[in-house]
């Protein structure tokens, strides 16, 4: 079992202080940090203590590097989008010493373990049954994300819905079949149980709705898929930004109708290192490949229409690639209109840099740069690519599936032209998955995309990184990672997944 679980499990005279770094609360308790920690006897009094243990389990998604730009990045790179010469993983070197695979175990589990923590003492709080159904609904979420992310890596994982002594937590790992249906049953409970209303830092209805839309699509539940996503289009609560740009940074993410959960950062106590990783380091460098797979604004790819200049990338474009990617000699300009010149601490792999997400508004970046914007996990666009997807597979391209895509590529600043009519389901299924790479081009989830839809052995082989590097995809072994070493050494009932040692 993780050591995370263990170590807040071994000093059991009060199970320590939660191990979950509860947080001094206010009307905006999500927005701070964790000040304060406090031991379990004198605590689980009153709804400041749950808010602050509430608190306490979103904090969860801020530590690590798995729920933030960090991992969004590697995955990225390991969807082949970016350049990943200098990346072990993107040439196949996925080892169970590697350090990315115990951060993404470790991560989840660390979370798992508050959730259970939080949901054996919520009942011991004095407050009403609807607001103490509505906190476990919302860690009863966050439980299902972490489950539902281990599952996308490793498979089927042990399976703890409880807090567990050491021997307990020594078990073979559930299959994944298993893990999923304690996801779904974790997400029905939050869906009863949250308001059914826009997002403002915690987890509503909308949020576990299309978490279980997205679980269920992962699985080829594709009926189930499009009713989750279909429930929150009908509800109304989510629409797309008129904004693409500003949809990834603080300006534009406060009342945002299409976030629909995120995590959250607010200056200057509770910040992140996203514009130093992507606008300094410049860590994510796109490759030529996702540039080319953008259109041209009369919807006609870059090899067939006459819009296309080769000598101008940015010319009679789909206005989202300037938004997702830039050449790394060109400067840009911040919301005041002045040109701001990058200083890059390395050079380009691949000519191309990433430029959502980046504040043009802190160029020139350095070591004192805080960044606020919100790692965006879920949001409006998806769910409605997400109903297409799946409702295609069911029944193929009615009329739902074309307006579903059509208002993606018809946002407000955006208006890229409808897809073309008349399409087979073959031929919409092709559509789908490469409005999912423009749209949500840069935000991690290709990586997830090309393993669902078992294409990563046939594209990945295809990428020839910087240097001459071919990547390579071993499809015995590389759709899961492996378990980390050290949960191997520590539970004897844990079997390794297979093609590794």
């Amino acid at each position: 079992m993780n050591k995370y679980i263990k170590n807040s499990i071994i000093k059991s005279s009060i199970i320590g202080i939660l191990a979950l770094h509860f947080v001094s609360c206010t009307d905006k308790f999500l927005d701070k940090n964790p000040l304060d920690q406090i031991s379990s006897p004198v605590f689980w009094k009153t709804q400041s203590d749950a808010d602050m243990a509430l608190a306490g389990v979103y904090a969860r998604l801020h530590g690590g590097l798995t729920f933030n730009y960090n991992q969004q990045v590697l995955n990225n790179i390991l969807g082949g989008d970016a350049d990943g010469s200098e990346s072990p993983l993107a040439q196949g070197l996925i080892e169970p010493t590697s350090g990315e695979i115990s951060d993404v175990y470790n991560d989840c589990y660390q979370g798992i373990n508050s959730c259970n923590f939080f949901l054996e003492n919520i009942d011991r709080v004095s407050i009403s049954d609807d607001i103490k159904n509505e906190y476990k609904g919302e860690v009863l979420f966050l439980r299902a994300l972490f489950y539902f992310t281990l599952t996308n890596y490793y498979g089927g994982v042990p399976l703890y819905t409880k807090m567990v002594t050491i021997d307990d937590a020594k078990v073979k790992q559930s299959t994944k079949q298993d893990v999923v249906a304690q996801v779904i049953s974790d997400l029905d409970f939050a869906i009863g149980n949250l308001p059914n209303t826009a997002y403002s830092g915690h987890a509503v209805k909308g949020s576990a709705l299309f978490l279980k839309a997205k679980v269920l699509l992962f699985n080829q539940q594709w009926q189930g898929a499009a009713d989750a996503a279909n429930q929150v289009i009908q509800d109304g609560n989510f629409s797309l930004y008129n904004n693409y740009k500003n949809l990834f940074l603080a300006v534009g993410q406060d009342n945002n109708p299409e976030i629909i959960f995120s995590v959250r950062y607010l200056n200057p106590d509770n910040y992140s290192e996203q514009d130093i990783i992507l606008g300094w380091f410049g860590n994510l460098n796109p490759n030529q490949k996702l540039v080319d797979d953008f259109e041209c604004t009369d919807g006609l790819p870059i090899t067939s229409s006459p819009l296309y200049d080769l000598n101008n990338w940015k010319q009679n474009r789909d206005p989202r690639l300037m938004y997702t990617v830039r050449n790394f000699n060109e400067p840009g300009i911040n919301s005041a209109g002045n040109v701001v010149y990058f200083n890059y601490t390395n050079n380009s792999k691949s000519g191309w840099e990433a430029m959502k997400g980046v504040n043009l508004d802190a160029v020139p970046i350095d070591y004192s740069t805080k960044s606020e914007q919100d790692w965006i996990l879920m949001r409006y666009a998806e769910v409605l690519l997400v109903y297409a997807e799946a409702k295609n597979e069911v029944s193929g391209p009615d009329v739902s599936v074309y307006n579903a895509i059509n208002t993606v590529r018809a946002r407000p600043g955006i208006n890229m032209p409808p897809i073309p009519i008349g399409l087979t389901k073959d031929q919409m299924r092709v559509r789908i998955m490469h409005e999912r790479r423009v749209e949500l081009a840069n935000e991690g989830g290709i990586y997830d995309d090309i393993r669902r839809w078992k294409t990563a052995e046939t594209y990945i082989p295809t990428i020839i990184d910087a240097g001459g590097v071919r990547r390579v995809f071993d499809p015995a072994k590389d759709y899961l990672w492996p378990f980390p070493q050290s949960e191997i050494d520590v539970n004897p009932n844990l079997v390794q997944n297979p093609g590794y040692h």
